[in-house]
This record gives C-alpha cells, structure tokens and sequence, in this order.
C-alpha cells in the first residue's frame, strides 16, 4: 500500500482509528428519499497522476453521513480528482435497490489551500451533487 493511501485508510467515520484533523477535502452524503444522513457509505478518493486514476484515500461515511479525516494538506495538491461513492451496498444495506451501482464525482483542484466539500444528494434512482462550503 501506498503511503499516501495508508495514511489516509479509513475503516468507518465512526471508529475511534479513524483521523479527526481537519481535511481540505469533504463529502456529506444525505438519503433525501428517507430524509436522513446516508450512514456507512464506502467512499474512495483518486487523483490523476501519469495520464492515470491513482487511489490515494477511501473511507465510509459515519453516522452523520460524513467521512472526516480523508486528506490532509500535505497529501492534497492541485490537480483533478474523483470521489467514488459505493451506492449500491449502501441500498443493499436498506434492503432497497438503486438504479446507480456507484456515483463517480470528477471535480479539478486549482487551489489546494482552499477547503473543498462534495455534498451528494441521493435516492434510490436519483442524485445530485454540489460544491458546498
């Protein structure tokens, strides 16, 4: 494993393990079909690097439907990224099927020193994201 991935692996957002420094990069996920924060999602962060998608942290969301601690400044510098999110497990998990097996979300970084939060909107055959603050 990379060091960059194993600084950054995540088990769940609620394990005592999991890193609680501010990260410059952000997601909350929200179940707007039940009206509630989508618990235990499984999200995986990519960077490009040599013309390539390069894993370079994962996590899952914690019961706030949040996953802190994904980056920290040192690992996140300018460039373009992916957030996969595990959507069709999550579904899974309520029993429910999804029309979207995963949801890719591909956003450029021209600014590391900014904060960045991926807000993911999601029902089982819908979603929407944003860059929130």
């Amino acid at each position: 494993m990379s060091g960059l991935l194993s600084e950054s692996l995540l088990l769940t957002g609620d394990s005592p393990d999991c890193r609680m420094t501010p990260s410059p990069l952000t997601t909350h996920i929200l179940n707007t079909a039940q009206g509630v924060p989508a618990a235990h999602v499984a999200v995986s962060v990519y960077r490009v690097e040599d013309k390539a998608w390069r894993e370079i942290a994962r996590g899952a969301t914690n019961s706030d439907g949040r996953c802190p601690g994904l980056l920290t400044s040192e690992t996140f510098v300018p460039g373009i990224y992916k957030m996969k999110f595990a959507t069709d497990e999550y579904w899974q998990s309520l029993k429910m099927t999804s029309f979207y097996p995963y949801i890719e979300v591909v956003f450029n970084i021209l600014d590391a020193s900014q904060k960045y939060h991926i807000a993911l909107l999601l029902t089982p055959f819908s979603y929407s994201t944003y860059r929130g603050s």
